[in-house]
Formats: structure tokens, C-alpha cells, sequence
């Protein structure tokens, strides 16, 4: 009985420890979950959004694996983004953090804003007025403008605005070194992105973590733990299971 008792017990180790390992490989090589903390990519994404990001799909670096183990450099099996593309990827000066921002340039791109329209190559991107949004506020007062903006290759999403005449509304002209990616929020005067070249930002190809490909959960924030009869009313059930574009 002793040695049944003894022999039960190593199973379940066992039966645990695979359990681990096939959980960190699949997060390793297939998918991870990433949740939103900030409204930088409103309104694409929302705070309160949890999403799967595919590791596969710009190839595997450091940065794939848990703790981002100093193991290689560069990517194998590696791809650029597509330009549009919602990518997670390690912030440059603190590989710790993970940001997510929508993909803008490609290495050898010319990048600029101007009065909030956005220039890509010396050339203006489509930007259409859909209307007012009430998904944000801008700076604690009035809400957002919403437009439909069209990158080059025809891919279309949706952005906000507060103004056109903020510093990040008019930049430099930013031209991307090679091995490297220009990256920026939807939420546009409220993103932290690659337009500000001390805090973010190039973003280093080998920084990529994936591509965000679908939301699988939504709260909004109303419910407290412990408020389990509430629960069912902070879910965002319209976006569970939403393709990101």
C-alpha cells in the first residue's frame, strides 16, 4: 500500500511537471495572453481587453521565451511585420515592459506627422471623419474625434483624435533604420509610441514578441472581484472572440 501510495504520488509530479512544460511551450512557440492596462490603442483595443498574441508569426528571438534569456540574437525564422499589423513588443530601454502598438513603418520608411495627419514616405495617409467618440476624453474634458484612417496597402482602422495641433500632431521626419520598425498608438493623442525617440522610440526587429490576432475576453472595469452577481454585467460580450485589425 506504501508503494501505491509512493508510486500515486510521482504520477501527479510528473502529470504536473508536463503539464508546465507543455503550457511554456506553447506560450513559447504558439500563443501567449497579453491584457490591455491602458487606453493607448482606443479604439481598436480597450482597457480591460485580453487577447492572444501569436509568437509564430514574425519568427522567435530572446524575447519569445519567458524572461527573455540572453540564449541568441536575432530572430530565426523571422519576418517583418505587415505594415498595420498590432504588435506586442519589448520596449527598447526596459526589455521588462511589453507594449502594444499598431505597426506604422518598415525598416527604410520615412514617417511623419503633420497637423494630425499622418505621412508615410512623403505622402498623406487617408484619413476619413467618422464622428465623435465617447471612448475617451481628451486631457479630462471634451471627447475625441473618431476617423477611419487607410494605410497604403489599403488596410483601414479606426483612430482618435483630441486635436491637430498637439506636439505629437507635428513631428520631425523620422526615417527608419534598417533592422527596425516605427510603431504608434490608435489613440493618437494619448499614446506613448516611437514618435517620442527617448521613451520608445525605433523598436528593434529582435524586440517583436507577435502579432495580437483575437480577443477572448472583455471586462469593463465595473466589477469588483468579490461582486461575483455583477460579473456577468462587466463582461463586454459583443467582443469576446473579435479578430484585431
Amino acid at each position: 500500500m506504501a508503494k501505491n501510495k509512493s508510486g500515486g504520488w510521482l504520477e501527479s509530479v510528473k502529470t504536473i511537471v508536463y503539464a508546465g512544460l507543455i503550457a511554456v511551450g506553447i506560450r513559447t512557440i504558439a500563443f501567449e495572453p497579453f491584457n490591455i492596462p491602458s487606453g493607448s490603442m482606443i479604439p481598436t483595443l480597450l482597457v480591460g481587453d485580453y487577447l492572444f498574441v501569436s509568437k509564430y508569426s514574425y519568427g522567435y528571438s530572446r524575447y519569445s521565451m519567458p524572461f527573455g534569456p540572453n540564449l541568441f540574437s536575432g530572430r530565426i525564422f523571422g519576418s517583418l511585420p505587415q505594415r498595420g499589423d498590432v504588435a506586442v513588443f519589448k520596449l527598447p530601454r526596459d526589455p521588462s515592459q511589453d507594449y502594444i502598438k499598431r505597426i506604422i513603418g518598415l525598416p527604410g520608411d520615412t514617417v511623419q506627422v503633420r497637423g494630425g495627419v499622418l505621412h508615410i514616405n512623403g505622402r498623406p495617409v487617408k484619413r476619413e471623419l467618422v464622428g465623435p467618440s465617447d471612448l475617451d476624453r481628451c486631457f479630462g474634458r471634451e471627447g475625441p474625434r473618431s476617423y477611419r484612417e487607410t494605410l497604403p496597402e489599403g488596410r483601414t482602422h479606426g483612430i482618435l483624435e483630441c486635436s491637430d495641433s498637439n506636439a505629437a500632431d507635428n513631428t520631425q521626419e523620422y526615417r527608419v533604420p534598417a533592422g527596425h520598425v516605427f510603431a504608434m498608438g490608435d489613440n493618437r493623442d494619448n499614446s506613448q509610441d516611437s514618435r517620442f525617440l527617448d521613451a520608445v522610440g525605433f523598436i528593434p526587429v529582435e524586440n517583436l514578441v507577435g502579432r495580437a490576432e483575437f480577443i477572448f475576453f472583455s471586462v469593463d472595469g465595473s466589477a469588483a472581484w468579490w461582486e461575483v452577481w455583477a460579473w456577468p454585467l462587466a463582461v463586454r460580450w459583443t467582443r469576446l472572440l473579435s479578430a484585431i485589425r
